[in-house]
């Protein structure tokens, strides 16, 4: 069996009307270094479509991109009107990028999230159960990325104020990420709406090597008097969430997740511009996996999962 080209499925970019946004992140991504000139270069890659990125990607064998605005997006903003309207600009802008040249694009729909009073809360509160409702009638995935901290959260004294070490990809994502996950496999969201799917990125960040000993804890007798879902964590990574190998080019670590979640639930992505192209196309050719599996994580079940334009 011939390997075929791979559909990467968290590639950042960024529209020319939110720029802007990539001013507060800066500092967490190049620390020391807070030059326009800097910003302007990372502004720039994050832009390029048609460009550079697809002439790797013909270099590289990567077939087709999924195209998401980075983060912070429009959780960067506060204000709720303006939050939207950047969300339906930004959607607009992408897929008119997209319209370019489909073959080898597709773009995820930035969403706001925020209302008058709901931006502060987790979303496994009811107050969002239309979002969720709505999310299974459309029958699409949600897509769950971290954002870099906003500078409140980075006052003296603070967890992450007095160690900026933690900030961003390496620990704080992992954090973040499990604060949202872990409520919404056990709050009864999804017992609700079953049929929402969940994308978690970088491998889960961390959590299916969790998984077990999560699950263990929560299904021993003493939780039940307080255990809102009917079913566990394993329950629910199972049958509703996926991962992918964005950032996290890791071959045992892939190997867990598909032991633990189930090899259709794994889905490949690089993390471009913030991974680069030739590494992760270089590592996945290293992973000693059979033909069958590769090419399921590698593209099929992304083209399942998205309904994406491409052959199986």
């Amino acid at each position: 069996m011939v390997i075929r080209g791979t559909v990467a499925v968290e590639e950042a970019i960024i529209t020319p009307s939110t720029v802007w946004l990539l001013e507060e992140t800066n500092s967490i991504l190049n620390p020391g270094d807070h030059s326009n000139k800097t910003l302007e270069a990372h502004a720039k890659r994050l832009l390029d479509i048609h460009g550079k990125r697809l002439t790797t990607m013909d270099a590289e064998g990567v077939e087709y991109m999924l195209l998401s605005l980075t983060a912070p997006g429009c959780q960067g903003i506060t204000d709720p009107q303006v939050a939207e309207k950047t969300a339906r600009e930004a959607n607009d802008w992408l897929a008119a990028q997209v319209s370019r040249n489909p073959k080898r694009f597709g773009g995820l729909a930035a969403l706001s999230m925020h209302g008058p009073e709901a931006a502060a809360h987790y979303y496994d509160t009811t107050r969002y159960d239309p979002f969720w409702k709505k999310v299974e009638e459309l029958d699409v995935p949600i897509y769950f990325h971290p954002r870099y901290l906003a500078k409140k959260d980075l006052q003296p004294g603070s967890l992450y104020g007095d160690r900026p070490h933690l900030q961003g990809a390496a620990v704080q994502f992992h954090l973040d990420l499990s604060y949202h996950i872990y409520p919404i496999c056990s709050s009864g969201v999804i017992d609700r709406f079953p049929g929402a799917k969940i994308v978690a990125e970088h491998l889960g960040e961390n959590i299916p090597l969790n998984l077990r000993r999560a699950s263990h804890w929560y299904n021993k007798s003493s939780k039940q008097a307080t255990r809102p879902s009917k079913n566990d964590y394993n329950f629910y990574f199972q049958n509703n969430v996926y991962i992918t190998t964005s950032g996290n080019f890791f071959t045992p670590g892939l190997k867990l997740c598909i032991e633990t979640i189930n090899l259709d639930r794994c889905l490949y992505a690089i993390d471009t511009p913030y991974e680069d192209i030739e590494e992760e196309q270089s590592w996945w050719k290293t992973v000693d996996s059979d033909n069958e599996a590769k090419d399921k994580v590698g593209r099929v079940n992304a083209i399942k999962l998205f309904k994406l334009p491409l052959e199986h």
